[in-house]
């Protein structure tokens, strides 16, 4: 079973999207589907089937434990989206480094938006 979408609830779409347009068009998603209450990211086409993000808002929204990692191809990508996550205003940010408890490879951030939201880049390949 692969990844289909994912649902993300906001309680400010409007600020979530000033973190967020910046932050998916750097992972590819860079066709943007918006109305007052949301936002979709999709790879550049509509690709069928592509996995997709789509940000909602709603306005009680509460943060949970749950964190959201995002593939990255690189090191190198996980150090780009990480700064773009940075500039953009993440919160509880952590910076790109090894996690040697999740694997010998395993490069990944971690951080949060406006609305406590748990998310995290990571890549875990060789180096």
């Amino acid at each position: 079973m692969l990844l289909d979408h994912i649902d993300l609830r906001v309680s400010d779409l409007p600020r979530a999207r000033m973190f967020y347009d910046p932050l998916f068009t750097a992972m590819g998603l860079t066709h943007v589907n918006a109305d007052a209450e949301s936002a979709g990211y999709h790879p550049p086409g509509e690709p069928p089937n592509a996995p997709f993000v789509w940000v909602v808002q709603e306005s009680t929204h509460q943060p949970n434990g749950t964190r959201v990692a995002f593939a990255a191809p690189s090191r190198a990508a996980v150090d780009d989206i990480a700064g773009i996550a940075r500039q953009s205003g993440a919160r509880a940010f952590e910076a790109p480094a090894i996690i040697s408890e999740y694997g010998t490879n395993y490069y990944a951030a971690f951080f949060e938006d406006a609305d406590g939201n748990k998310l995290e880049v990571c890549y875990r390949g060789n180096v």
